[in-house]
């Protein structure tokens, strides 16, 4: 397995973007100051001195940092932090850091109340910042890709937003409709994973009176989508016989309503989306391919949000304000959720903050902590943690997980986790929030090793 380090790592976002071509710029993400969220980026050529009072922090000062608090060096591969005997300590991925000893640093680094994240590349960030508004947050993957999207609205063409679950893909559609030549007209969302078999052709296309006991005149999904845009969200859902029906109806622009006998003539953009890979789709048979054809291409693939962590201290700001809440933020608890892989992403961020908050309110805590996020928020989803009792590991014969389907997504965040930490086991397990014994579980039942225990 190739290793890569990066905890910051842009999208692909199937086409050459405004960064293509620009030289990689090794540093350090500065995402947090003394309780503040912030994104500022800071080269680094070789070693570099951090503390209160460094020109590389510029105006944002944090007091809690000591005047020659930490060392950061990358050696071309990876960067290794060294206390310089501070007063308020250091911390390397969430572990306390000992005086004078070097160590790796994978994920996040804390001195004093600010954060800091290793990345081998900072220019995107340097270069385009994090957009903040009241209604969204975006790092340099998010415009990159956004740009895509703008792009491919304004040529008249239909778009696939891939990602996984929580990840915004509703967003994204609605930036897709709104920056095109419908943006005056509606936009019709559709969980087509929500509508019952026997209701989808109905709720698609319409009915007649008649059509069938009970019904009334009804317009569908694409008819109330005319001149505007239709997204389709988790479409290969749909049953094979109603695909077959949307792909003519998109081919000849017309829609023939249930029980009717004369198609009424359509115009509509259409925006589809889904967690999982169409093509894979295809191949099992629960996609047609004429209709991959025509909605799969071009394809924008959302980065999920473990790979955009310079957004998350703004979202956590966010969702709090949403709230209400005034407790203040301890930097423990931005440091947990950096550490974590979120597999649910912004949806399980925002529903997890809020209840951290609502547990800090309901203790009385001065303020929001590490302690107050849930021991399960934003972990991998698998077999329950291991009793504190040493127990021999079961055989491949006596485990029960063996018999069950295994879960491409839950492989795919195993591998991710992986190759950001490197492949180390006991690095993984913290990043994941889980113990090292159900994360070897996790492994060897996906058939995945790691380098070591480090």
């Amino acid at each position: 397995m190739e290793h890569d380090r990066s905890t910051l790592q842009q999208s692909d976002v199937r086409g050459r973007g405004a960064d293509a071509g620009e030289a990689v710029v090794p540093g350090l993400l500065r995402v947090l100051c003394a309780g503040s969220a912030m994104a500022t980026a800071l080269p680094l050529d070789g070693a570099l001195l951090l503390g209160r009072g460094a020109a590389a922090l510029g105006t944002d000062q944090d007091p809690r940092m000591s005047r020659s608090h930490a060392q950061v060096r990358y050696d071309g591969r990876r960067f290794w932090v060294t206390d310089q005997g501070s007063q308020n300590g250091t911390f390397v991925d969430g572990a306390p850091l000992a005086a004078g000893t070097p160590r790796e640093a994978q994920r996040v680094i804390r001195m004093g109340d600010s954060l800091f994240i290793p990345c081998p590349d900072v220019g995107p960030v340097a270069r385009r910042g994090v957009a903040r508004t009241r209604d969204f947050v975006r790092g340099p993957a998010m415009q990159q890709l956004l740009e895509l999207v703008s792009r491919t609205a304004e040529h008249g063409f239909t778009l696939h937003i891939h990602g996984e679950s929580g990840t915004g893909k509703e967003g994204v559609a609605r930036a897709f409709h709104e920056r095109g030549p419908r943006a005056s007209g509606p936009f019709v969302a559709v969980n087509c994973a929500a509508i019952p078999q026997g209701l989808a052709e109905r709720l698609l296309f319409g009915a007649r009176r008649g059509a069938f006991s009970g019904a009334d005149d009804a317009e569908g999904y694409l008819q109330a989508a005319d001149g505007g845009t239709l997204f389709l969200d988790e479409v290969a859902e749909l049953d094979l016989g109603v695909q077959a029906k949307l792909l003519r109806a998109l081919e000849t622009r017309e829609v023939l309503p249930l029980g009717g006998s004369k198609p009424r003539k359509v115009d509509v953009r259409v925006c589809s989306a889904g967690n999982k890979d169409l093509r894979a789709q295809v191949a099992s048979g629960r996609m047609r391919e004429d209709l991959y054809f025509r909605l799969g291409r071009p394809e924008a693939d959302l980065p999920p949000l473990r790979r955009r962590p310079e957004e998350l201290p703004f979202l956590v700001e966010r969702f709090l304000e949403e709230v209400g809440s005034r407790l203040p933020v301890h930097v423990s608890f931005h440091e947990a959720c950096l550490l974590r892989a979120w597999p649910g992403n912004v949806r399980e961020l925002r529903v997890e903050v809020r209840s951290a908050a609502h547990e800090a309110l309901l203790h009385e805590a001065p303020r929001i902590e590490a302690r107050h996020l849930s021991l399960t928020a934003g972990t991998v989803f698998g077999p329950p943690p291991p009793a504190p009792v040493a127990v021999a590991p079961s055989t491949s014969e006596q485990s029960p997980a063996r018999g069950k389907p295994l879960d491409e997504a839950e492989r795919a965040r195993l591998e991710d986790a992986l190759r950001a930490n490197g492949g180390n086991v006991a690095a993984t397990a913290r990043a994941l929030g889980m113990h090292r014994t159900q994360l070897r579980r996790l492994l060897e039942r996906h058939g995945l090793a790691g380098s070591g225990e480090g």
